[in-house]
C-alpha cells in the first residue's frame, strides 16, 4: 500500500505574481524577503497594491540561523496585531525562514526547545504562508518543513511540521530571470537532488515517482542550455516546473543519503549547498543497481537501461557545468571521506536511502570520488 498528498495550492506561470493581492484578500500581512534592489521593487510594488505589510523581515541569510532567527522572531512579538498571512518572496531560505516564523508565533524559543528536544509541539504555531519562489531548485514552497543552521553548535535541523504546508505557492518563472549563472546552477542542481533522493528512498510511491522523473529528466535536457542563455524566459519556465515537480516528489519522501552528505560539507567546508548534494548524485546512482520496482524502472525511465552507463552519464553533465565529482574538487579533504559517510548513513536521511554503504563505498572507489 501508499499514499500521496500535497495540500498546497498552486498558480504556475509569467505574470503569476500579480495574482498575490487577491490571495491576501485584505488579511493583515508580513512580507520575508531580500534587501537587494529587485526584492525591494516588488515588495513596493506589491504594497501599492494590497496596501502596507504590517511588518517586512528583509535581513534573510543564506543558511537560517539561530542567532538571526531568534531576532527576527522578537520583530513579531512587537507589533500591535499579528500578521494573518506571511508572504515569503525569495529563495528557500525566506521561505524556510517564513515557516519558522509561522510556527514561533514571536518566541524563537518555542521553535529551538522542539528542534532540540522534540518537546513542545503543542506550543507552536501555523500561520498561513504564500510562498513566492524566485529561484528554481528548493522546492520549499510546497513543502512542510523548513532548514535551520545553529551555526555555533555546527548542526542543522528540520523543522517538519504539517501545519508548515504553505496555503499557496505562486510560481512566476519571470521573477527568475535576473538570477545569476551561479545561483542558477546551484538551484538547478538542487532541484535535481532532489529528484532522484525521492527516487531512491524507502518512502518513495509511484506517484512522487512520475514527478521526480519529470522533473529530473527536464533539468537534465534543460539546465545546460539555460546557463548559456539565463535571459531565456521559456528555460527558465521549464526548469521551474521542473523544480516544482521535484518539489511534489520529496515533499512525500523527504531527501536522502546525498543531502545527509552534503551537511557537514556545507558546514565545515562552505560547499554551496546546490552544488554539496549534486556532486555525489553519480556514486549514489551506480551503488543503487538492481535495487528492483519502480524505484529502478524509474532511474531507468531517466537514464537508460544501464545504471552504470547512466552514473557516467550523470558524471559527464555535471562535468559539462563544471562542476567535479570528487571531494578534492570542493575543498573536501579526501580523509574526511569516510567520517562523512558514516554519519551520513547512520543519519535519518541516510536512513531513506533503499541502498546499502558497502555498495556506495565500492561505487565511490570505482568513480574516483576520492
Amino acid at each position: 500500500m501508499w499514499s500521496y498528498c500535497n495540500p498546497v495550492d498552486v498558480s504556475f506561470g509569467a505574470g503569476a505574481f500579480e495574482a498575490l493581492p487577491k490571495l491576501i484578500n485584505g488579511r493583515r500581512y508580513a512580507i520575508i524577503t531580500y534587501p537587494d534592489a529587485p526584492f525591494e521593487a516588488l515588495t513596493q510594488s506589491l504594497q501599492k497594491v494590497a496596501g502596507a505589510a504590517v511588518l517586512v523581515i528583509n535581513d534573510i541569510a543564506p543558511n537560517p540561523d539561530f542567532r538571526l532567527l531568534g531576532d527576527q522572531c522578537a520583530r513579531f512579538d512587537g507589533l500591535p496585531q499579528a500578521p494573518e498571512v506571511l508572504v515569503a518572496l525569495g529563495g528557500g531560505s525566506v521561505i524556510d525562514s517564513a515557516k519558522v516564523y509561522a510556527a514561533a508565533l514571536g518566541d524563537f524559543r518555542r521553535v529551538q526547545r522542539f528542534l532540540e528536544t522534540k518537546e513542545g509541539g503543542s506550543e507552536l504555531g501555523a500561520t498561513p504562508i504564500i510562498a513566492v519562489p524566485t529561484t528554481a531548485g528548493t522546492g520549499s514552497e510546497v513543502t512542510h518543513w523548513a532548514t535551520v543552521w545553529d551555526e555555533q553548535s555546527n548542526h542543522k535541523y528540520s523543522l517538519a511540521l504539517l501545519g508548515l504546508y504553505p496555503e499557496h505557492a505562486v510560481v512566476d518563472p519571470a521573477l527568475m530571470l535576473g538570477k545569476p549563472a551561479g545561483l542558477t546552477l546551484a538551484t538547478g542542481l538542487d532541484a535535481l537532488s532532489h529528484a532522484l533522493e525521492s527516487i531512491w528512498n524507502i518512502n518513495a510511491n509511484p506517484v512522487s515517482a512520475r514527478h521526480a522523473v519529470f522533473g529530473a529528466k527536464t533539468i537534465l535536457r534543460d539546465l545546460p542550455a539555460l546557463m548559456k542563455d539565463l535571459g531565456n524566459l521559456d528555460l527558465r519556465s521549464s526548469i521551474a516546473e521542473a523544480s516544482l515537480a521535484a518539489g511534489l516528489a520529496f515533499s512525500n519522501t523527504k531527501t536522502s543519503i546525498a543531502h545527509n552528505l552534503s551537511y557537514p560539507m556545507t558546514l565545515g567546508w562552505h560547499v554551496q549547498h546546490g552544488i554539496a548534494c549534486s556532486f555525489t548524485l553519480p556514486v549514489v546512482l551506480e551503488s543503487v543497481k538492481g535495487i528492483g520496482g519502480f524505484r529502478e524502472d524509474s532511474l531507468k525511465d531517466i537514464f537508460g537501461p544501464d545504471l552504470g552507463a547512466g552514473a557516467q552519464q550523470l558524471t559527464a553533465f555535471l562535468a559539462e557545468l563544471g562542476v567535479g565529482h570528487r571531494m578534492n574538487d570542493h575543498g573536501v579533504p579526501s580523509t574526511a571521506f569516510r567520517m562523512i559517510v558514516d554519519e551520513a548513513f547512520a543519519g535519518e536521511r541516510g536512513r531513506n536511502f533503499v541502498g546499502q554503504k558497502e555498495n556506495f563505498l565500492n561505487a565511490a572507489n570505482r568513480l574516483g570520488v576520492i
